[in-house]
């Protein structure tokens, strides 16, 4: 069996080479990105691993994987919306993700996303960067166990997210189409979206990107939420209209946002920006340069314990497909 693993980064390495050799498998590593112009680099394999948010939305990658042979593609992530899964079908192309990795590594930056915004932390900062040491009222901040955090998607990293909250003194809400069983004792349901957004003095969310689920949180339902509220996003940057948080920014309505995730994070996520031309017609600019937000380019993720349990899992799926003709964690 030989696997293909593209767009390999520095910090995968390591994970890659330790499971091909537990496996006795050979894993050739290639650095580009799944494209047209590299596909036919997957000629004589038997499966192929990527992890990018460049789209993979071309029909002629499809085309030739096909042509080649390769009858997957296991993406080294737990979202898959950068590819097409019509044409993957069409062509039969699996794809599969990682469903379940490390939910403490989103978890955790949820939860340093809020508590940095609740003690007002980017404010002091910028204060003290003036000589401003002293105590002043805008900058005073409530206690984590004095608020209610609302989790919208209450699957395991919201359910994980949660039970941090908890651990901090924290009344936990929730919301989700699908209730999880394993949520009672940890949080009390709301009724409906609506009514957590109310109650809530932090809103994090921890849903995958849908049709259903796109721009969930938008200008018609954000004016719900508790003046004074926190809006953490981990999940999928598409979850929220980020032009409708801003204008809740701008107005005082919401206390502050952090932002893992972004609609337009395919400009510059795992990239060094030389030219900043290239964000001037994005919101990035703007969320950079603001105290009330908290802005990390897809960096929840980014654990060594997470790393590598994409990197093995993405690799299992291919492994398990060849050897059993089962595909597990499919999308399509």
């Amino acid at each position: 069996m030989k696997i293909l693993a593209y767009h390999v980064q520095e910090y995968e390495v390591d994970a890659v080479k330790n499971w091909a050799k537990n496996n006795d498998i050979q894993v050739d590593i290639e650095y580009g990105l799944l494209t047209v112009d590299s596909v036919d680099k997957a000629k004589g394999y038997d499966g192929v691993t990527t992890q990018q948010v460049i789209p993979v939305k071309d029909e002629e990658i499809y085309r030739k994987l096909k042509e080649n042979g390769v009858k997957q593609i296991s993406s080294r992530t737990a979202g898959v919306d950068m590819f097409d899964l019509d044409l993957a079908k069409k062509y039969g192309i699996s794809i599969t993700n990682v469903p379940q990795y490390s939910p403490n590594a989103i978890a955790e930056l949820a939860v340093t996303h809020a508590m940095m915004l609740l003690r007002n932390i980017n404010h002091i900062k910028t204060a003290q960067a003036t000589g401003n040491f002293k105590w002043e009222k805008r900058v005073i901040s409530k206690e984590i166990r004095s608020c209610v955090v609302g989790i919208i998607g209450t699957g395991r990293i919201g359910l994980t997210t949660a039970k941090l909250f908890k651990g901090l003194g924290a009344e936990v809400i929730g919301y989700d189409v699908f209730k999880n069983p394993n949520a009672e004792g940890v949080l009390e349901y709301a009724s409906d979206l609506e009514d957590l957004l109310s109650r809530s003095d932090v809103v994090s969310l921890h849903l995958p990107l849908t049709e259903d689920t796109y721009h969930l949180i938008n200008k018609d339902n954000i004016k719900f939420m508790k003046e004074g509220a926190i809006l953490i996003n981990t999940g999928r940057g598409a979850l929220l209209d980020i032009d409708a948080v801003l204008a809740e920014l701008d107005s005082g309505h919401l206390k502050a946002a952090g932002l893992d995730v972004l609609e337009c994070e395919t400009l510059y996520v795992n990239q060094k920006i030389d030219d900043r031309e290239k964000l001037e017609d994005s919101p990035v600019p703007n969320l950079m340069s603001r105290d009330d937000v908290n802005l990390t380019g897809h960096f929840a993720f980014f654990t060594e314990t997470a790393v590598d349990n994409l990197v093995s899992t993405s690799l299992d799926n291919i492994k398990c497909h060849n050897e059993t003709g089962e595909v597990v964690n499919s999308m399509n």
